[in-house]
């Protein structure tokens, strides 16, 4: 899968599976975001071993990953991850991330779209969000995107710095997920998309 779009700025990136040879793009793209960006993230994306074995469990067959580039350089990275455990197998994980300067220009979203489409391939029925409660603007688009919180638990996971936070669980039904994404694409070349 590899997809040419064009974002609000009008700015040409490359959307495509990740892959493993791309683990040196993948380090600087991390190693670029501000600390505080990484602060919330679930493993220390600066150690390049941890950052390695994500890579490899996209061979596992229950792991997506898809990246953005701009002139060959990683922009935003997404994940759509299946549980291996049966009473969950309807359900899958989204985890994106866009580095600072292509914030606010639509590649969230656009990243979001194609991890829905990986999600219908997969027959997923819910997508479920977890994040830290300092992450108030990804809590806000998944608001939008039709996301619901589901379970607020205090003091459950510790961020980077070693800190305690709450954790946020948001789930959505994958048909309310769609029409969310059919109405912010309605008007643009979203059916040339479909």
């Amino acid at each position: 899968m590899e997809k040419k779009e064009t974002l609000k700025d009008g700015t040409k990136v490359l959307i495509r599976k990740l892959h493993i040879n791309d683990l040196d793009r993948l380090m600087k793209f991390y190693s670029n975001l501000p600390p505080e960006d990484r602060k919330y993230l679930r493993i220390d994306v600066t150690n390049k071993e941890v950052v390695k074995q994500r890579i490899k469990l996209t061979k596992a067959g229950n792991v997506f990953r898809l990246v953005a580039l701009f002139e060959d350089e990683i922009i935003a990275d997404g994940a759509l991850e299946l549980s291996g455990e049966e009473w969950r197998k309807h359900q899958g994980e989204l985890r994106v991330i866009v580095a600072r300067p292509f914030q606010h220009k639509g590649l969230g979203m656009i990243l979001v779209r194609e991890l829905y489409f990986l999600a219908i391939e997969k027959n997923v029925e819910q997508v479920v969000v977890k994040m830290m409660n300092p992450q108030i603007a990804a809590q806000r688009i998944f608001r939008k995107l039709g996301f619901q919180e589901e379970l607020h638990i205090p003091d459950y996971v510790r961020d980077q710095a070693g800190e305690k936070q709450n954790l946020i669980i948001m789930t959505c039904n994958i048909k309310d997920l769609w029409n969310e994404l059919e109405h912010f694409y309605s008007g643009s070349d979203w059916q040339r998309c479909r």
